[in-house]
């Protein structure tokens, strides 16, 4: 989609009417460009629709023209998080009605300053950005193996941006756009790789992914295959991989734009393209979109091509260990015991808990580059989505800091997280009969939080070489559950399917780290 910001209102095509419930019509910066007779006639529709609370309407005026109308149900949209919903119903409204050219009254969407502090124009960037991203996903279909109907896929080809601006000021929107477009762009990549079908989506095919998206954007790829996983031994990697034909990848990831004194950030992502559950197979109803538990990975590699298309200044490392979790008479076996690359062993008490048995043996790997922030990003566990619904992704972290500054992050992006508790009383839940960590816990409980504490054996200092290594301080970390989010669910206007979940949230949290 094209977007862009325009500030002659001559150039306006379709307008799009955002209204508050107790917004008069007549004050619509675009009203003023109707005729009497489509004024007359605008003011008693709208009038009339009010009745109904929210609203989204094509209507043609006395003239002939079509404008869109879009109801809300605030006085004015005074927060990021009403704007994103808001700006996905304009895009949704458009493509219902076939529309492919609109013009929205970018004023329309800024948020009220918090009483006693002044708008920034810092804040009318940020929106910016934040709408062209969100135009973006709203925008997307997953059309890849539909055929093309003869009047082409129903999409929206421009968003023009209607700004009372300076000169100045509208450059740095139209920057800002352009930001938030390639965003969302990426976003997109990642929602086309997790709806792939896992026929399709193999740990070489998520592998050949990575390399291209790099090739494009501008960072290098290194691609490990299993000899070279079995030489780093990578036991919770090879462990999960042997019940597949295809075969498994670590994927490697380096975008060195910063200073070389900088220390790096890791991301890290779970990238089973198929998980069956292996020999705990799955019931009936939760294998059919397992095709999607590489998101994690899809994540990590469009959000560093995110940032290498920004062209931001810093250190950042993606590593994705790539496997398929199928069952078959060499898969691995519940009790079995796993050694992993740190040489700590994992008893295996469910196959199907297998993505934190290869972020295990990633975690480890990334201590190799002496990051300053790891951050994992996974569709770990079902209990996330217990806990918190399908809004928000589950974040976990000893550093309060680094957990106030996701949420905050979040509710800038539409890209939601909360916190759940990582404390040291839960390690109990997961100590090994025989092995050092079982892969689930001792309860049905807390499913969440024992993935996630499992996880932080991992990554955490080993205090029993606390006196030998007397430099080596805790490396900052953060888990983000992304199962929630997974895919889409009804009402937030995103087409069927993956969502995307944490580019939009990671790309600005890490320009600003």
């Amino acid at each position: 989609m094209n977007v862009k910001v325009i500030q002659k209102r001559e150039n306006i095509t379709t307008p799009v009417f955002l209204l508050g419930t107790a917004v008069n019509i007549s004050d619509h910066e675009f009203f003023r460009q109707l005729d009497k007779a489509d004024k007359e006639y605008i003011t008693l529709f709208v009038k009339k629709s009010k009745g109904e609370g929210e609203f989204s309407y094509s209507v043609f005026l006395p003239s002939g023209n079509q404008v869109l109308l879009v109801g809300i149900k605030t006085k004015r949209i005074l927060t990021f998080r009403n704007s994103v919903i808001a700006m996905r119903r304009v895009i949704a409204l458009a493509k219902k009605e076939k529309v492919k050219e609109i013009t929205v009254n970018f004023s329309d969407f800024v948020p009220a300053p918090p009483a006693g502090r002044q708008e920034k124009k810092s804040d009318e960037e940020a929106l910016a950005e934040l709408m062209a991203s969100q135009f973006e996903l709203a925008n997307f279909e997953f059309t890849k193996y539909k055929t093309p109907p003869k009047e082409g896929w129903n999409v929206v080809q421009q968003a023009l941006i209607y700004a009372d601006l300076t000169q100045t000021d509208a450059e740095k929107i139209k920057e800002s756009l352009r930001r938030g477009k390639i965003i969302g762009e990426e976003i997109n990549k990642a929602r086309m790789l997790s709806n792939t079908p896992g026929g399709d989506m193999t740990p070489a095919r998520l592998a050949e992914a990575a390399a291209k998206a790099g090739k494009t954007c501008g960072f290098q790829v290194r691609i490990l295959k299993e000899d070279q996983i079995r030489k780093l031994g990578m036991g919770g990697v090879l462990g999960v991989s042997k019940g597949s034909a295809e075969r498994p990848r670590f994927i490697v990831m380096e975008y060195m734009k910063g200073k070389k004194s900088d220390k790096p950030i890791v991301l890290v992502g779970k990238g089973v393209t198929f998980d069956t559950g292996g020999l705990n197979l799955k019931p009936d109803q939760s294998i059919y979109e397992m095709h999607m538990d590489m998101s994690g990975g899809a994540a990590v590699i469009h959000t560093i091509a995110a940032l290498a298309r920004l062209k931001v200044k810093k250190n950042i490392v993606g590593l994705i260990p790539a496997v398929e979790n199928m069952p078959s008479g060499s898969s691995y076996h519940p009790g079995d015991v796993l050694r992993t690359m740190n040489g700590k062993t994992i008893e295996v008490l469910n196959t199907d808990a297998e993505g934190r048995v290869i972020l295990a043996d990633a975690l480890e790997y990334s201590k190799k580059y002496k990051p300053r922030l790891v951050i994992d990003i996974a569709t770990l566990t079902g209990s996330a989505m217990s806990a918190l619904g399908q809004r928000a992704s589950a974040i976990f972290t000893t550093d309060v800091k680094l957990e106030k500054a996701l949420r905050e992050t979040g509710e800038k992006t539409g890209d939601y997280v909360w916190p759940l508790p990582l404390w040291e009383e839960f390690e109990e839940e997961i100590k090994g009969t025989f092995g050092d960590f079982a892969n689930i816990g001792k309860t049905r409980y807390g499913g969440a939080i024992t993935g996630a504490v499992f996880l932080w054996q991992f990554i955490k200092s080993d205090m029993r070489h606390a006196k030998r290594d007397k430099g080596n301080k805790e490396i900052p970390w953060v888990h983000i559950d992304i199962a929630p989010r997974m895919t889409a669910v009804e009402g937030e206007f995103l087409a069927k399917g993956a969502a995307g979940a944490s580019i939009g949230l990671l790309a600005k949290f890490l320009r600003e780290f």
